[in-house]
Formats: structure tokens, C-alpha cells, sequence
């Protein structure tokens, strides 16, 4: 309504100024005296003044006639105003109704709005693009919550059980007692990074709100001084073959896929194993390709080792190290950038992974 009166507040004014101009022309043009009619040296006769007459009547029935049209004019330019503007608008009602309906229980839906390519659809796709940072954002905080609900609940029983035991044992000792409280520390201990691990899944679910370019070989050049000690330690050999690799994404996403690359091959690695990393950059395509010696996987068994909590042999993993959760981390980040994750298994044990970056 408050556009179509504008539009018709706008072609009135505009058709008062364009009537005004002729109308005041002509008045100021009926004050010059004819020379047909005004005799030379003598006053204007009767015929002057019934032409001035017939011309002032002529001035007002223009006059009434340029308003009845102005007016007519004006009320068809609100009723022309009233369509179009809800033509125009009706992009508008489609999206306020339709987000106005979408809620968190279905985020999965989009405005699709289709026609040309104008300030509505392109709020119409930005408002697309947020439902799906929406959905994808509360996705993840249901996988968390879910994740960290049933994965939390032995370490936390097996706690209170310890606990429940020392305080109920009637001989306790120092010695005793602070032999249950390091496993106590020890379970905690466990608990702590079972969080992190699910939360850098969580966030790597949420998708990319700001894109940066960074390049692999920095990033795997970091991670492995990092991990020297420990490759040390277990006796495991790193060979590196680094080279510029430049792509986009969330930098810290990467290293965090770069750590758990690394440390799922040294932990499932052998005495005296081996752990091969090389960054390259193809075509423009930024890969970087990692792997390890160790224990004989079956071909069947590599989709599942990328699913939260899967180990080769047990259907959930329950000891040892880790929480076989990192292969999952870095498959949920290899999909937020759009990259290709591909993996195969060494036939003399061990497995190779390749992570492959989109063109920036």
C-alpha cells in the first residue's frame, strides 16, 4: 500500500508540474494584445474584447479538463502502483513465509527462489546459504551431544566405581588411595581429549564461514617437528617430501586433519615402522598424501575405520590409544573444503591416504 501510494504521490506531483508549465505559458501569453485585433494608435475594439473573453473561457475549461485528467491519471496510477508492487514484492512474501515456517526442526529446507537475477535472489540465496550453515551447525551440536552422552558414560562409571571402592574399603591405606586417584587422573586424562576429539569434529561439521589461503607443506612441516619426540620414542622413522602446495579453507581445520593424519600413523604403526608425508601441488590442485607401515588391514574394513569410534577388528573401540575418532575428523574435514579423500591399504600392512584440495 505505502509503495503504491508513492508511486501514485509521485506521478501526481509530476503531472501538476507538467500541467502547470502549458497553463502558465498561456496565461502569460494571453496578457500580449493581438495587432489583428487592436487598431494602430487606437484603443482595442469590441472584437478585442470578445476574444479576450472566448480566450480566458478557453483557459478554464483547459483548466477543469487537465485536472479531471490528472485526477482520472492519479487513480490509475495507484491501481497500476498497487500491481506491480505486489508483483514485485511477491519474491518478498515468499521468503518471509517461508522462513517464517522454516524453524530447527526443519532446517533442511531452502527458499529455491527462481527468476532473474536481481536484489531478491540474492537475498533469497544468502538466506539459503545461512539455513544450510544453520542445519549444518545444529547437525554437529546433535553429533556432539550424542557422541559425547554415550562415550562419557563408562570413563565417568568406571570413575565413581574406583572412588566408591576406596572410600568403602575399610583398611585403605595412603598408598591405596592414591593409587586409585592416578586412575582417577588417568581416566580424566582420557575424558579431556575424547572432548577435544569431539569437538574438532563438531567444528569441522559446521562448515568454513571465512575462507583463508594457506599452503600444506607449511602446515605439515609444523605438525611433524611437533610429533618428532613421539615418532622418536616409538622408534618410527619420518620421511618428508615437502613442497609448496598452496590451497584455501580454514587453516587451523587443516592442521588439526594434518594431526590426526599424522598421529593415526604413528600410532598404528610398529616398532621400527616407517611414516611417509609429501605435499604437492597438481594442475593447481593441492594434495598431500601420507603413509604408514603396520598391521595388514582388509580392503573391506577402510570405509569404516573413517566413521566415529570404528578400530580394524572391534565394532567400537574400547582400549589402547585414542578414540578412533581422528580418521573421522578427517574425513568431516576433507568434506567441509571439498576435498577428495581417498585411502588403500598396503598389502604388506600399513595404509596410504591422500587428501586432495580444490584449485583456490
Amino acid at each position: 500500500m505505502r509503495l503504491a501510494l508513492f508511486y501514485g504521490g509521485l506521478f501526481v506531483a509530476s503531472g501538476v508540474v507538467l500541467l502547470a508549465i502549458p497553463n502558465v505559458l498561456v496565461r502569460s501569453g494571453s496578457t500580449s494584445v493581438s495587432p489583428t485585433l487592436v487598431p494602430a494608435g487606437g484603443p482595442r475594439g469590441v472584437g478585442g474584447a470578445i476574444a479576450d473573453q472566448q480566450h480566458g473561457a478557453d483557459l478554464h475549461q483547459l483548466l477543469i479538463f487537465s485536472g479531471v485528467a490528472l485526477l482520472v491519471m492519479g487513480v490509475a496510477s495507484i491501481a497500476l502502483g498497487w500491481l506491480v508492487a505486489g508483483r514485485v514484492l511477491r519474491p518478498l512474501r515468499i521468503i518471509t513465509s517461508t522462513a517464517r515456517d522454516i524453524s530447527a526442526s526443519n532446517l533442511h529446507e531452502r527458499l529455491g527462489l527462481e527468476g532473474p537475477d536481481d536484489e531478491f535472489r540474492e537475498l533469497g540465496d544468502t538466506l539459503d546459504d545461512l539455513f544450510g550453515r544453520l542445519e549444518a551447525s545444529f547437525e554437529s551440536q546433535r553429533h556432539f551431544v550424542a557422541n559425547a552422552s554415550h562415550e562419557l558414560r563408562t570413563p565417568l562409571t568406571a570413575q565413581r566405581a574406583l572412588i566408591q571402592v576406596a572410600l568403602a574399603d575399610p583398611d585403605a591405606t595412603a598408598d591405596t588411595l592414591r593409587s586409585t586417584c592416578e586412575e582417577v587422573l588417568t581416566l580424566g586424562d582420557g575424558q579431556e581429549r575424547l572432548i577435544d576429539a569431539l569437538l574438532t569434529l563438531a567444528r569441522s561439521e559446521r562448515g568454513i564461514e571465512r575462507w583463508q589461503p594457506f599452503d600444506l607443506s607449511e602446515i605439515a612441516e609444523k605438525v611433524v617437528l611437533d610429533r618428532g619426540d613421539e615418532a622418536d620414542g616409538r622408534g618410527i622413522h619420518i620421511d618428508t617430501a615437502l613442497t609448496t602446495a598452496p590451497a584455501t579453507g580454514d587453516p587451523s581445520l587443516v592442521e588439526s586433519l594434518m594431526v590426526n593424519l599424522v598421529d593415526n600413523a604413528l600410532r598404528h604403526n610398529g616398532v621400527d615402522g616407517r611414516v611417509e608425508i609429501s605435499t604437492a601441488a597438481i594442475g593447481g590442485w593441492a594434495t598431500v598424501s601420507i603413509g604408514n607401515t603396520g598391521q595388514v588391514i582388509p580392503p573391506e574394513e577402510i570405509d569404516r575405520l573413517f566413521q566415529p569410534f570404528q578400530q580394524l577388528g572391534n565394532e567400537r573401540i574400547r582400549q589402547g590409544e585414542g578414540h578412533g575418532i581422528g580418521l573421522a575428523v578427517v574425513n568431516a574435514i576433507a568434506s567441509t573444503h571439498g576435498a577428495t579423500l581417498s585411502s588403500r591399504a598396503r598389502p604388506a600392512g600399513g595404509l596410504d591416504i591422500q587428501v586432495t584440495f580444490p584449485p583456490t
